[in-house]
């Protein structure tokens, strides 16, 4: 019994740090290295993560600074990024990028809010699947008499409960990214 909880646990966990992954996607008028995680440059013809082939840092509030680790890939970097779905525009100065960061407008802000959301409610809606297919699995387990009815009771309150603490924390990373795209 422990090991169905521990598993459908597991998988909450899981859907929650996925969607703390996606938040730190969504900028907020800040630098922060973590906005070019996805970014993948062609590496003698392999995709490589950025952070695999440059040092990427925080210059200042507003500015990341990328530091190839060869000069020769400077130019595909740039290009890369300036290509990608961030609307960045690096400059290139000598083997150092700059990435300055552009001011959110505050129809732009509303829009990531709305973006915010709809990864909430995504990622919650992933976390009650698990609870419904735990429950599923709880009562194909009582149909079997592999365990009693009174087990499948308690198991099911113990998921439902593991089920709010999720939510809830979703809830929370939502709310401070709100605040955090708000703030000018």
């Amino acid at each position: 019994m422990e090991e169905f909880l521990a598993e459908s646990k597991s998988k909450m966990q899981k859907t929650l740090e996925s969607f703390q992954n996606n938040l730190s996607k969504i900028r907020t008028g800040r630098a922060n290295t973590s906005l070019l995680d996805h970014i993948s440059i062609d590496y003698y013809g392999t995709l490589t993560p950025l952070s695999q082939v440059a040092s990427v840092n925080v210059a200042d509030s507003s500015t990341l600074t990328i530091q190839p680790y060869e000069k020769n890939f400077s130019d595909a970097i740039e290009k890369t990024i300036r290509e990608s779905d961030l609307g960045l525009n690096p400059v290139g100065v000598g083997n150092l990028i700059r990435v300055p960061m552009p001011p959110l407008t505050e129809e732009r802000r509303k829009d990531l809010i709305k973006v915010v959301k709809s990864e909430g409610e995504n990622s919650k809606v992933s976390i009650r699947n698990i609870r419904r297919d735990s429950n599923d699995e709880l009562k194909k387990l009582t149909k079997n008499k592999e365990i009693s009815e009174d087990d499948e009771r308690k198991l099911q309150d113990l998921v439902q409960k593991d089920t709010d603490f999720f939510i809830s924390e979703i809830d929370k990373l939502i709310s401070i990214k709100e605040k955090d795209l708000l703030t000018i």
